[in-house]
Order: C-alpha cells, then sequence, then structure tokens
C-alpha cells in the first residue's frame, strides 16, 4: 500500500493506533497532543480536532515522524 491510498482517519483514530504501537502521552498544548516513543526515538505532534479528519499529507508527515513503517501503522488501525 502507498501513502496515496491511506484512508480517511479521524485524529482519535490515529492516536489509538500509535498507543499501540507503544507511544505514550507526553504532552498537549491546545489541540495539540505530544506522543513520544523513546525506544526508537520518535515524537509525533497529532492536532486533535474532534469530528474533523486528518488530511492525507498531514497524516503521511506524522507516518514518517513516527518511524514506523506504513504496513505496521495501517496493521495496527
Amino acid at each position: 500500500m502507498t501513502y496515496k491510498s491511506l484512508p480517511s482517519l479521524k485524529a482519535k483514530t490515529v492516536i489509538k493506533a500509535f498507543y499501540k504501537a507503544g507511544f505514550v502521552f507526553d504532552r498537549q498544548k491546545g489541540s495539540h497532543l505530544v506522543l513520544i516513543n523513546k525506544n526508537i526515538g520518535a515524537r509525533i505532534v497529532i492536532p486533535n480536532h474532534p469530528g474533523k479528519v486528518l488530511k492525507k499529507p498531514l497524516l503521511k508527515g506524522i507516518i514518517e515522524d513516527s518511524k514506523i513503517p506504513l504496513k505496521r501503522f495501517l496493521d495496527l488501525l
């Protein structure tokens, strides 16, 4: 699967997937949630706007910042 075929996802779904991947809550400023994974040295910022779908370029960037392969991320959904 490529990034072009990413499904439309809400922030809540993406956050749950990253928790499954071993990320933990670090802090929150406004509506932006910061998650970290010290094992792989990754930090991601997810805008948490309830009811809104994350745009595909933003979701692609978050997945790349997480250092998790796309296939593994999709398996966590």
